[in-house]
C-alpha cells in the first residue's frame, strides 16, 4: 500500500516524473550496451574464439573496439593462427593495423613464407605495408623509374661529348621479409636507380657508346649496388 502511494506521489510531481524518466533512460541504455556485448560475445563463443563479457567491457573502457578484436581473432583462429586478445589489443593500442597484420600472416602461411606475429607487427609499426610486402615477396612488382607520379617521363643526363641522353627504366622488385625493416622503400629504389643512371650516362665518353650498348647502363647501375 505504501509503495503504491509512493509511486502515485512520484507520478503526481514533476520531480518524480523526471526521476522515472531518468531511470527509464538508464535502463534502456544499459539494455542496449548489454545487447551489443552479448552479440559480440555470442559470435566469439560460437566461432571457437571465446572471450569473457568482462574482457569485452574492459576493451571498451580501454578504447579498443571489441568487435574489431573479436572478428580479427576469429579470422586468425580459422586460419590456424592462435593469437590472444591481449596480443591484438596491444598492437591496436600501439597504433598498428590489426586487420592488415592478420591478413599478412594468413597470406604468408598460405605461401609458405616464414612470418610470425612479432615480426609482422614490427614491420607494421615501422610504417611498412606488411601485407603488400608478403604479396611482393610472392609476386615481384615492376616499378617505373622515374615514377609517373613525379610528372617526369625520362631521366636526363649529359654525356661527356655534350649530348643529352634521355632514359627510362623498369625495375623488378621482390620483397625480402627478413630485411624489410630498415630496407629501401619503393621511393628510395626509384631515387637510387635514377641516381645510378645519371651517373652512368654522365660518365659515358659519348652518346653513341650508350646507344650501341644500352644493356651496359643497367649493368653498371647494378654494379654500383645503389
Amino acid at each position: 500500500m505504501n509503495m503504491t502511494v509512493l509511486a502515485a506521489g512520484l507520478l503526481d510531481s514533476p520531480f518524480g516524473m523526471a526521476i522515472i524518466a531518468l531511470i527509464g533512460i538508464i535502463t534502456i541504455a544499459f539494455l542496449m550496451v548489454f545487447v551489443f556485448f552479448l552479440e559480440v560475445w555470442l559470435r566469439a563463443r560460437f566461432s571457437g574464439a571465446s572471450v569473457s563479457l568482462f574482457n569485452l567491457i574492459g576493451m571498451k573502457l580501454r578504447r579498443v573496439p571489441p568487435r574489431l578484436i573479436v572478428d580479427t581473432r576469429i579470422t586468425s583462429l580459422k586460419a590456424g593462427i592462435a593469437l590472444s586478445t591481449d596480443d591484438l589489443e596491444s598492437h591496436y593500442l600501439a597504433g598498428g593495423n590489426v586487420v592488415r597484420v592478420i591478413q599478412a600472416l594468413i597470406a604468408a602461411s598460405k605461401a609458405g613464407i616464414q612470418l610470425d606475429w612479432k615480426r609482422a607487427t614490427a614491420i607494421d609499426l615501422a610504417g611498412r605495408d606488411v601485407l603488400d610486402a608478403v604479396q611482393t615477396s610472392v609476386n615481384p612488382k615492376v616499378i617505373d623509374c622515374p615514377s609517373p607520379a613525379s610528372g617526369r617521363t625520362t631521366i636526363d643526363a649529359v654525356a661527356k661529348d655534350g649530348i643529352q641522353l634521355k632514359a627510362r627504366a623498369r625495375v623488378t622488385v621482390r620483397a625480402n621479409i627478413d630485411r624489410l625493416v630498415g630496407g629501401a622503400t619503393e621511393e628510395t629504389i626509384i631515387a637510387r636507380v635514377g641516381e645510378g643512371i645519371v651517373t652512368t650516362l654522365g660518365s659515358a665518353t659519348n652518346y653513341k657508346s650508350v646507344l650501341d650498348t644500352p644493356e651496359s647502363t643497367s649493368t653498371r647501375v647494378l654494379e654500383q649496388r645503389l
